[in-house]
């Protein structure tokens, strides 16, 4: 059983005008899904499974319960309609009871239904509990901040008055997919999947509305995310701390101070280095030239973004894209 390579994105349409600073930050935020596994698991059972390396790992129970077992030794208890989002994918342990003994992930026989999904089935078989796994890459400037401020679980209860009622019927139509599978299942199982993550990640931003300073905090006050809005929308523009001052609706003075008090940077630099990460996505995917990422991100010239680029990032473009 191995980690394939990245084959799934989600959709990346442009968003309505009217969607908050917030809702364009997660609107800008491209899941990659690296793997996806339904394990049906029989009692006792007990996995190992390990670092994975910063991707994010969702975890669905949809049938029967499970123990689960971080690296801090807290355990978490989930039945089905429960799931838990691991956003650093540090290392966990998941099992029928407290007395099972664990297997390493990968030494777990398989069954590989394509590049990027599994089905296993595992256990002494007792008692059956089915899940959904999911191994996902954040990629987008927008990803890199908002993934370091994520604590290192965030669980969502389906049922919850809160969840809302599409969140059990997204969860009841992946059960059924899971222990039913139709053809095309592959890509509603990873859809669904998808969704859920996005779904964790915001029930945590709901929670967590108080947050005075920081990104988030900087994203949801009145005037400072207007003009963070702005520039997210368009990166390329010749954007000037007057020009956001002015989108903001304040004094250029007033909107630079409450700026860093809010993110601790400055505003020009919060621009260059958002900048800068969009490059190295770019970069990574290698689908256009550096005279292009030059041009789409505001520079007149190729040879400006590279010493940009080299500045803050430490090596050339070239070099970062042969890596």
């Amino acid at each position: 059983m191995s980690l394939p390579s990245p084959v799934l994105q989600a959709d990346q349409s442009s968003p309505p005008l009217d969607f908050a600073p917030l809702g364009d930050v997660l609107h800008l935020l491209r899941l990659t899904g690296t793997f996806y596994c339904n394990p049906e698991l029989s009692a006792p059972w007990a996995i190992d499974v390990p670092d994975m390396g910063g991707q994010m790992v969702l975890l669905v129970v949809t049938e029967g319960s499970c123990l689960l077992q971080t690296e801090h030794c807290e355990t978490i208890s989930l039945t089905a309609g429960q799931l838990v989002l691991l956003p650093h994918g540090k290392p966990v342990v998941m099992k029928s009871d407290a007395e099972a003994v664990a297997t390493p992930l990968f030494d777990i026989p398989a069954i590989r239904h394509s590049p990027s999904y599994e089905t296993m089935i595992f256990g002494g078989g007792g008692t059956v509990t089915r899940m959904t796994c999911g191994v996902l890459k954040l990629d987008h400037a927008a990803a890199e901040r908002l993934q370091e401020l994520l604590p290192p679980v965030i669980r969502l209860d389906t049922f919850a008055q809160h969840a809302g009622p599409w969140i059990y019927s997204t969860l009841k139509y992946l059960a059924e997919e899971a222990r039913n599978p139709q053809p095309g299942g592959e890509t509603v199982l990873t859809r669904l999947t998808d969704i859920l993550v996005v779904q964790a990640i915001r029930a945590w931003l709901q929670s967590n509305e108080a947050l005075e300073t920081g990104w988030l905090a900087a994203l949801r006050d009145p005037k400072i995310g207007r003009a963070l809005q702005a520039f997210h929308r368009a990166p390329q523009e010749g954007w000037t701390i007057a020009r956001l001052a002015e989108r903001a609706g304040m004094s250029r003075s007033a909107f630079a101070a409450r700026f860093k008090q809010l993110t601790g940077e400055g505003a020009m630099q919060y621009a260059l280095h958002w900048r800068m990460q969009l490059a190295r996505m770019d970069l990574r995917e290698g689908k256009r030239t550096l005279a292009e990422i030059a041009i789409g991100l505001g520079y007149e010239s190729e040879a400006a973004f590279a010493r940009a680029f080299k500045r803050i990032v430490g090596t050339s473009p070239g070099a970062y894209r042969r890596l």
